[in-house]
């Protein structure tokens, strides 16, 4: 039988940001003020560790305050040592892993964990890696939504759970722990040194809401979305659909988790109507698909929301598609 270590994310023990640095973790600026950032088991996780244990396994639940104890739990998920001394995952391990989470950017700060564990150093590429990849097959994970819902007004998912219709029941979580299938889904890396699982959006808006116009270069592979001369009123970079509108307005069409690539859109007012008559400004949305896109903003500071986590955008940065690098259990 399996040993299953349920994870949850706490606050720092000093009171800081805690894990992740501000990425989602509880005692972020994005989860402070979250009543999962307790270090007391929520009843899902307990519900989640009664039903696993009634199957036989054999149950650890951690909460974990930083990076580092993030690090320990990942490394239980380590293969035997490597003769080119690389750290590597265990593909047919006997302990798997549940991450309890209330957002998605509570699991990208562990997913970058992960990935900055096993992602080997460029200069200590091994021939067994594909060549389409810079990390191996992660370890397979159990996700346990800590809301019940997860979704929103309109009944339109809003976590990555309910987008890839995994179980939130936390026994049908345990049950697909157990015996579901696994399924592999694509990561996004960028080369800030993180990674994206669902999408960024790129927007600004003033003190009242409005949108703002902003200016930069968006290039998908050799596709240049914009060069810098458009005012550009959003920019989504897809691997799931969590970005897929800006209020009402559709931007991404295609984005799929398991599609091998990244979907890429930019909204831009442009003029419209006829030659000699009154013009209108409508929206134009452009769109493409691609293995790897990069932002370039001309106008300072851009501000984005990466899974959920906000911050603010003042180079070039690019993002890359993993296909099939992480992977979750399923149904």
């Amino acid at each position: 039988m399996y040993d299953v270590v349920l994870l949850t994310l706490g606050s720092g023990r000093d009171g800081s940001a805690g894990c992740g640095n501000g990425d989602g973790c509880c005692g972020s600026a994005a989860g402070s003020a979250d009543e999962s950032c307790t270090d007391t088991p929520r009843v899902p996780v307990l519900t989640c560790a009664d039903a696993l244990t009634a199957r036989g396994a054999r149950v650890e639940m951690i909460t974990a305050h930083s990076d580092a104890e993030i690090d320990q739990v990942l490394a239980r998920l380590d293969a035997p040592a490597r003769p080119d001394g690389l750290t590597w995952p265990e593909q047919d391990s006997k302990t798997r892993l549940i991450i309890a989470t209330a957002s998605d950017g509570q699991l990208r700060a562990v997913m970058r964990r992960m990935v900055r564990r096993y992602a080997p150093p460029p200069s200590k590429r091994p021939a067994d890696l594909a060549g389409n990849r810079t990390v191996p097959d992660l370890p397979p994970i159990g996700l346990l939504p800590l809301d019940p819902a997860g979704a929103g007004r309109d009944g339109a998912p809003t976590d990555l759970v309910g987008q890839l219709g995994l179980p939130r029941d936390p026994a049908d979580v345990a049950t697909a722990l157990l015996d579901g299938p696994v399924r592999r889904l694509d990561l996004l890396r960028n080369d800030g040194g993180s990674v994206t699982l669902d999408g960024v959006l790129l927007a600004h808006a003033d003190d009242d809401g409005r949108t703002v116009p902003w200016r930069g270069r968006v290039e998908v592979d050799d596709t240049v979305l914009t060069s810098g001369d458009d005012p550009v009123l959003a920019c989504a970079v897809g691997n799931g659909r969590g970005y897929a509108q800006l209020a009402t307005l559709p931007l991404l069409a295609e984005a799929d988790l398991g599609s091998g690539v990244v979907e890429v859109a930019v909204a831009v007012p442009v003029l419209a109507g006829p030659r000699w008559g009154r013009k209108k400004v409508r929206i134009e949305v452009r769109r493409a698909r691609g293995r790897a896109v990069s932002v370039v903003p001309r106008d300072g500071d851009l501000p984005y929301v990466d899974d959920g986590v906000s911050g603010k955008l003042g180079r070039k940065r690019s993002w890359w598609i993993e296909p099939g690098a992480w992977a979750v259990y399923s149904r």
